[in-house]
């Protein structure tokens, strides 16, 4: 660790516990898969692991960072400045090119299988293709989940070209237009790729969502989903 980046983690340690005694800092830059940064107190020490994807960061972005990671530790409100700051920085275009390379070029993608007990993702996906793409849409890397995630009900990871299904979904009671329009709306994430505007990441654009509501059983999918 550099003096300057311990000093810089110190002085924003100071500026939000001023009466706390100073613990030691052990700062140092890994090979992530993304921007990852984490903060641990152990033994009265803290332990900070940041991206070596941060590496070249200016000094303002580290310092927003040691900020950002100290506030979550102790529980104290994060300035406005440092978060926008951070924000701007890691979604900037370059930044995001850079992190999606590492992506592919460091992580693994755990791929189990496309066809399930109950759904075959593969025949779902050239159903929707030929229904709504003229059959033009590239197919991806289908895959259900390893297990039955309730939060991430579904995925599309662009590092790897690859859409996962919570295998919740893969059972003879799900109706079939839940699992179709799951598959449509990832499918819709491939067609319409997350934009850059102003530092903010456009996820879900206007063409995305009037995309969306052409999905005829639309509501009745997004009822089943509320209730599930």
């Amino acid at each position: 660790m550099s003096p300057e980046l311990r000093q810089l983690f110190h002085e924003e340690y100071r500026e939000l516990r001023p009466r706390a005694p100073m613990p030691e800092f052990h700062v140092r830059f890994r090979r992530f898969t993304s921007l990852n940064t984490t903060i641990r107190l152990r033994d009265g020490k803290l332990y900070v692991s940041l991206s070596d994807l941060l590496e070249a960061a200016p000094e303002s972005v580290l310092r927003a960072i040691a900020h950002i990671l100290i506030a979550k530790l102790y529980r104290k409100p994060i300035l406005r400045l440092h978060a926008d700051r951070y924000r701007r920085y890691t979604q900037s275009e370059p930044v995001s090119k850079m992190a999606e390379h590492i992506r592919q070029t460091r992580g693994r993608k755990r791929i189990l299988t496309a066809k399930g007990r109950h759904y075959d993702l593969d025949e779902v996906f050239e159903t929707l293709n030929r229904r709504f793409f003229h059959g033009l849409m590239g197919r991806p890397v289908l895959t259900w989940s390893g297990h039955n995630a309730r939060r991430l009900l579904g995925h599309y990871d662009a590092a790897h070209n690859t859409i996962m299904i919570s295998r919740v979904f893969d059972r003879p009671d799900t109706p079939r237009c839940a699992i179709e329009y799951l598959l449509y709306h990832e499918m819709l994430h491939l067609k319409h790729p997350v934009r850059v505007k102003s530092g903010r990441r456009c996820v879900h654009s206007r063409e995305f969502h009037a995309e969306e509501r052409l999905f005829p059983e639309l509501e009745e999918a997004k009822a089943y989903l509320k209730r599930l």
